[in-house]
């Protein structure tokens, strides 16, 4: 090397960048964002919104839902039940008044039967939303929101509720039958929880 050569200094990559796990959605950036799409008339984008932070379901899981799966005849129900792609284990998860609402108004919106995928797509090559697509409107949210996409992924809603969950109740049982996991380990990974909560948890559980 030339004594006269300059070092070129590169920045890593990820440098201030969150890699690994995407942050959950706090409670104040959804109401705000509930309170945007009402108020610009994104009925589906509110539907889609509203059912992925009460449904916890991964990406591929909820775009690929069909009226059947959440709808009792001509009314959505107040709990649904899906069998999970990744794991081909079913899940539960409730669907609350401002979902249900939420999602009817969509479903008469765009006239949709029950054999109709809940969220068809406008692309003709796909029969409903891609997980692809799914991610470029959740980064419309989170631009929206004035937050950092670097930060939050289409797992960010999946973790959004469970997360709170967690939170106000510490009862982790609930929490991975609500995530459909098979091991508790998988919960405890997936929440981030540190050791010393863990221990706390199990020290307040009496055999």
């Amino acid at each position: 090397m030339e004594a006269n050569a300059t070092v070129v200094h590169r920045e890593p990559w990820n440098k201030g960048k969150i890699v690994g796990q995407k942050a959950p959605f706090k409670l104040k950036d959804i109401w705000a964002l509930r309170v945007r799409l009402q108020m610009e008339g994104r009925v589906r984008e509110l539907a889609l919104f509203n059912l992925g932070i009460d449904s916890k379901l991964r990406g591929c899981d909820l775009v690929g839902l069909k009226v059947r799966d959440v709808c009792h005849g001509d009314q959505v129900a107040t709990r649904a039940i899906v069998m999970q792609h990744k794991t081909l284990r079913p899940v539960q998860f409730e669907i609350t008044p401002a979902t249900r609402e939420a999602l009817q108004a969509w479903i008469q919106q765009a006239g949709l039967r029950s054999e109709d995928f809940l969220f068809p797509s406008r692309i003709h090559e796909s029969p409903h939303l891609g997980t692809r697509q799914y991610a470029r409107i959740l980064g419309r949210w989170v631009d929206d929101l004035g937050l950092d996409r670097a930060d939050y992924g289409t797992h960010s809603m999946r973790r959004t509720k469970a997360t709170l969950i967690y939170r106000r109740t510490k009862n982790l049982r609930a929490v991975q039958l609500l995530l459909g996991h098979s091991k508790l380990e998988s919960t405890v990974r997936y929440l981030g929880i540190e050791v010393d909560d863990a221990l706390e948890i199990s020290e307040q559980t009496e055999i």
